[in-house]
């Protein structure tokens, strides 16, 4: 089991469940867009949230971020030690630093110092793309000059009596991130962060990121994590509750169980799901319910027998299951609309 920390109200790492973070896209200076992101990531079900504070002026707006913020706020700083400082003064409930872009030891010690002081947590992040000089130039593979980066950067910590930390090892390529951490969590207790670095596209990073994040999750090895793509930070947080859902670590929503469209489908189940799919995300759904719209009677009631309740069309028909056992018949055309009246019902 890994050392319990607090990232504000979110636990990390004991037996708290994995927790789920993304990133603001808005600048930091403007307050009143950078929250309204945050409070639509919260919606989305976001747990913790990362906002960027690259200059001065985004201090400003940092301040005003930290008091109003549903979620916990933690400032991602590069480079300026003196940054991360006032971040601290800010009130944010937590830092993430590269200590070995910040300035130099001094400076690392400085913020461990204030940091402690706060109680606030510190993420220790290394991306294969930024490992130091001496981690390039060895015989090393690219996962273990990854591990032995950030442990030296916990030692140091740890010198300095500072224990609060969460660790991210990140590479874009999957199988070095998932090695890297593989190696990690043999060799320390602190928590820590999984994600796939640089995924890409909406479509490619969440293909890296269910691989990755998903076989890491599948082996215990995780204790909160981010689906990093190019595409709205909403995005991130709606493929990475699929990962926790498909994995059975996340308790509550709509489990969604549909099957391939073929020649044997008698209505546009294409369509029919796509329909499912928006209306289900606006009802608010306390637990989890797996829900399967399926195309036909061959893949209907007898393949989705497990789930709570779902739909198989016919030609003419759509019969409303519940756990294999055909409950109504209605028409084809009204299948979705009273589908989502009894899944209303039920949660």
């Amino acid at each position: 089991m890994k050392r319990e920390i607090f990232i504000g109200r979110v636990g990390v790492g004991g037996r708290h469940p994995v927790s789920l973070q993304s990133m603001t896209t808005t600048p930091t200076a403007d307050s009143r867009a950078t929250l309204t992101q945050i409070r639509a990531l919260a919606r989305a079900g976001c747990d913790i949230v990362r906002v960027a504070v690259p200059d001065t002026a985004s201090l400003v707006g940092l301040r005003a971020i930290v008091r109003r913020s549903p979620l916990p706020v933690v400032a991602d700083i590069h480079f300026d030690a003196e940054l991360a400082l006032r971040s601290l003064d800010c009130g944010v409930h937590g830092l993430r630093i590269n200590p070995g872009n910040i300035g130099g030891a001094k400076n690392v010690a400085r913020i461990l110092r204030l940091a402690n002081e706060r109680g606030v947590p510190i993420r220790i992040g290394v991306n294969a793309g930024s490992l130091e000089k001496k981690y390039r130039r060895t015989d090393l593979s690219r996962p273990e000059a990854m591990v032995r980066s950030a442990l030296d950067k916990v030692k140091f910590c740890e010198d300095h009596g500072f224990l609060a930390i969460k660790i991210s090892l990140k590479s874009s390529h999957v199988r070095h991130t998932v090695e890297a951490y593989r190696l990690l969590d043999r060799r320390c207790d602190y928590p820590l962060h999984v994600g796939i670095t640089e995924a890409g596209t909406f479509l490619q990073g969440t293909v890296k990121s269910a691989i990755g994040i998903g076989a890491l999750l599948l082996e215990g090895i995780g204790n909160t994590i981010r689906v990093s793509l190019t595409a709205d930070p909403l995005e991130e947080v709606r493929v990475g509750r699929e990962i926790l859902k498909a994995l059975q670590l996340r308790s509550n929503g709509i489990e969604l169980i549909s099957c391939p469209a073929c020649a044997r489908t008698s209505v546009d189940i294409i369509a029919r799901v796509q329909e499912f799919e928006a209306r289900a995300a606006r009802l608010p759904i306390r637990r989890t319910l797996r829900v399967a719209v399926m195309g036909c009677e061959v893949n209907g009631p007898g393949e989705a027998a497990d789930a709570d309740i779902g739909i198989a069309f016919s030609r003419n028909h759509g019969f409303i299951f519940e756990r294999g056992r055909i409950r109504e018949r209605v028409p084809a055309r009204e299948g979705v609309r009273r589908l989502l009246q009894r899944l209303k019902d039920m949660a």
